[in-house]
């Protein structure tokens, strides 16, 4: 077992920010830990690699408990925080080299950097300045950084965060080569990542874990039915509403509607078409995604 995390709950003053969270994540596993902002994620992830204490609970990584054993479990994680706090005036080949004495790596230091540099595609960048770099290469260098000293497991918060679309693709890549011989927790609040990184979904929502989930048994979270409808003719939202079955009618223009329901209506918005004198010119199924689960999640469970 990695990481194992059992009625886990903090406290800021007598606002809870995580409450009564338990769950397990196997050795090699890259596991996505989903929720809005402000859900808990962060302060999880740095309970776990040792930056704050819990009020209450257990935390083991690799069978230590983070209590009793926090230099050691420190030792065992690779820890990338959100705001990637980086050395801007150093070179990115100089700051490898500091990070590697402060794990005391000896003399495999010199092979650990150019290993390092070399998976996180920093070759060319190696002689420059950290503050000479663009975002998405400095998201390589604290990627390389939670690397070097070969960790067992991999805490990755918020990686992609203010990227470009060809830096979100090559750094999902990299975390998948990643995850391919380590343990990764991997914090967001996009589901693209998690479905183009991950095995597994942990989701949280005000500090409450609301599903722990296989990322291909999620669909069968999903307890709404999805069509989209096309009209010739202007239809009122309110009219498409009446109808006892729809959970939510969304416009998505040109008298075009996104609708959810707890059966499959197709047949009912026929015969409301025809009713109504409604030309309908095209009905399909929509298949559900993460981030319709997500949202039943958090935004309806919020209501």
């Amino acid at each position: 077992m990695s990481i194992k995390v059992q009625e886990l709950s903090k406290l800021y003053g007598k606002q809870k920010a995580l409450d009564n969270i338990s769950f397990e994540i196997n050795q090699g596993e890259v596991v996505g830990f989903l929720g809005p902002n402000g859900a808990g994620k962060s302060t999880m992830m740095k309970i776990i690699t040792g930056f704050i204490p819990q009020s209450s609970g257990l935390v083991e990584v690799n069978g230590l408990n983070i209590e009793e054993y926090s230099l050691e479990v420190r030792r065992k994680i690779g820890y990338l925080p959100e705001h990637n706090p980086l050395y801007l005036e150093m070179y990115v080949k100089e700051y490898l080299d500091h990070v590697a004495s402060i794990y005391k790596l000896g003399k495999a230091k010199k092979s650990r950097i150019a290993e390092m540099i070399d998976l996180t595609g920093l070759v060319l960048e190696q002689n420059k300045k950290i503050g000479a770099l663009s975002k998405g290469y400095r998201q390589r260098v604290g990627i390389a950084q939670a690397l070097i000293h070969d960790p067992k497991v991999v805490i990755l918060d918020e990686p992609t965060t203010g990227l470009d679309p060809n830096q979100l693709v090559e750094i999902r890549n990299l975390i998948q080569e990643i995850g391919k011989q380590k343990t990764v927790m991997l914090s967001t609040h996009i589901m693209q990542e998690v479905e183009a990184c991950c095995e597994r979904a942990l989701i949280i929502n005000k500090g409450n874990l609301v599903a722990d989930k296989k990322i291909e048994n999620l669909s069968s979270e999903l307890s709404s039915k999805m069509i989209e409808v096309e009209f010739a003719n202007e239809i009122s939202l309110n009219i498409l509403n009446q109808h006892e079955g729809i959970k939510e009618v969304i416009s998505l223009g040109d008298n075009k509607f996104s609708i959810s329901s707890s059966d499959d209506i197709r047949k009912e918005i026929f015969q409301m078409a025809v009713k109504n004198n409604w030309e309908l010119l095209e009905m399909k199924s929509q298949t559900q995604r993460l981030e319709d689960l997500f949202h039943q999640l958090t935004v309806n469970n919020d209501q």
